[in-house]
């Protein structure tokens, strides 16, 4: 390997499950292995193989199917972990059998080893791997908080006992970015035999600084990140290989080395992981989260439409996303809502910009974030009010309680129109909105429901915030009443409302009636 590849070893198959819930099928498993596999990752460590026969098939089946990468299960260090961990991994064209024991006043005392006792099971276990495998990691468990003495001497041993990689882990993320550096300059300096081998670093997240640990401990000499997608992992997580790899791309000035990841895909694992953990990604994530390249601010926006590179330091297109997003908001200015109004299909003049601007920054306000049917809305209405309601709620009456499902009856005025709907659901809301469909068919997939109290105590007002999709068009309604279920309703039929408007299906003189789902299809 050149000095200036750096080895991606991904580990979301393994440490990455160990996060509490995030458990995957077989099936799952698999999946990611080929994405991975295809993206370009070094080696992957597909599972723990002894810990279950379901991990023991995920990786053997992994280990048989993958086209690039090196397979790598995981070991205790005993000799039945390695044995089943080689029974798993073999079949693979390149494998390796990963190796760890923990080695820190802490960790020690849980065997209850004296140091002594560990040096020679480490020297067992490690030969046996070699003996296997040509291929053998070994990693001493919370390194960073073992005795520098101690360290060295078993780093040594592992060494001589057939080791090509060390991997030195900061099992509980304690380290610092110019520990994790020094640490790793030094060992390669001291210990007997270390020019021979690769050092890796493995960092978690626990003060935040994973990312920061593994870049600085490349800068010390390792050429091996161990990291998860997403960062998903124990505790706090991991290092994110989008973070390593991204940084790496970016800032080859200082840091000169490279993977052989295609960036390209990152956005699309990512994704895929996330739905498959069930662990979303936070919004404000370093570059797969859903506001990596978003801007909100007018400044930003403003200078996002004269030159991308003013607020972002990497294209989107690099990661797999299709561009730049430019969320609208109370902080948004002039320049991103004409953006958007064009984007919308609308032309309008600097004195309707004007006006328009006022009554968005009002309606910004009230809201989180401005949907593009709010924009349509400001600019067809004048007077800052809603669109005409072509569906009405005249009245409702729903009965619920523990002696059976709740019933609705909901009448509504269709453009003029009486219609009354009674239908049963699962709770009184559920209940409800089955009679609006019956009402009123549509098509529209409720993407949100959410009600929050204005105020507090049992006579609060419910906010209810309602959201529609059909075809890619989104509609929301809000509605606040001191009755949650009434408030539901209206909502609903405001987002429904707003939907008709957004599609351009009703003009003077037509009846919103007869416009069925499959005439806004």
């Amino acid at each position: 390997m050149t000095q200036d590849r750096v080895v991606i070893f991904d580990t979301t198959l393994r440490d990455g499950e160990q996060s509490p819930g995030a458990t995957m099928t077989h099936d799952e498993k698999l999946e990611i292995a080929e994405m991975l596999d295809d993206m370009g990752v070094d080696i992957i460590e597909a599972g723990f193989p002894i810990a279950s026969e379901g991990d023991f098939a995920a990786v053997s089946e992994i280990a048989q199917r993958s086209k690039n990468s090196r397979i790598c299960g995981l070991a205790r260090a005993n000799f039945a972990d390695i044995d089943r961990c080689w029974e798993a991994v073999k079949h693979a064209e390149q494998n390796r059998i990963h190796t760890f024991i923990g080695t820190s006043p802490l960790h020690r005392a849980i065997p209850n080893l004296t140091m002594d006792e560990m040096a020679d099971k480490i020297h067992e276990t490690v030969t046996h791997a070699r003996n296997l495998c040509d291929n053998v990691q070994w990693s001493p468990m919370d390194a960073t908080r073992t005795e520098w003495d101690y360290l060295c001497r078993v780093i040594e041993i592992a060494i001589k006992a057939g080791a090509s990689t060390i991997n030195i882990p900061d099992t509980v993320g304690y380290t610092a970015p110019m520990e994790s550096a020094d640490l790793i300059k030094k060992l390669i300096e001291t210990v007997p035999g270390a020019d021979e081998v690769i050092f890796a670093t493995h960092c978690h997240n626990d003060l935040g600084m994973a990312t920061a640990n593994s870049l600085a401990a490349v800068a010390g000499g390792a050429r091996q990140i161990e990291c998860t997608i997403n960062g998903l992992g124990e505790r706090a997580g991991n290092t994110a290989l989008e973070e390593v790899v991204m940084a790496l791309k970016v800032r080859n000035d200082i840091m000169p080395w490279t993977t052989g990841i295609d960036t390209k895909k990152l956005m699309n694992i990512s994704r895929r992981v996330a739905t498959v953990s069930g662990f979303p990604v936070q919004f404000n994530k370093a570059i797969v989260g859903k506001n990596a390249f978003a801007h909100e601010s007018g400044i930003h926006q403003d200078g996002m439409l004269k030159n991308k590179e003013t607020f972002e330091i990497m294209r989107p297109e690099d990661v797999g996303l299709a561009g730049t997003s430019l969320p609208l908001g109370k902080h948004s200015g002039r320049a991103a809502l004409r953006d958007k109004l064009e984007q919308l299909g609308f032309e309008v003049g600097d004195n309707q910009l004007k006006d328009i601007f006022v009554r968005f920054k009002e309606l910004a306000d009230r809201k989180k974030e401005v949907f593009d049917d709010d924009i349509v809305a400001l600019v067809r209405v004048g007077d800052g009010e809603d669109e005409d309601d072509h569906l009405q709620l005249v009245s409702m009456k729903v009965t619920c309680g523990t002696g059976g499902p709740a019933e609705a009856t909901v009448e509504m005025e269709i453009d003029g129109k009486d219609v009354t709907a009674v239908s049963e659901g699962d709770g009184p809301v559920d209940a409800t909105f089955k009679a609006i469909r019956m009402n009123y068919p549509n098509a529209a997939h409720l993407e949100l429901y959410q009600v929050s109290a204005v105020t507090e105590g049992t006579d609060a007002q419910a906010t209810v915030s309602v959201r529609l999709e059909e075809d890619g068009i989104i509609a929301t309604g809000q509605s606040a009443n001191t009755d949650t279920v009434v408030a539901s309703a209206k909502a609903y039929i405001h987002a429904l409302n707003r939907l008709i408007v957004r599609r351009g299906k009703v003009g003077e003189g037509a009846d919103a009636k007869e416009i069925s789902y499959k005439d806004l299809a």
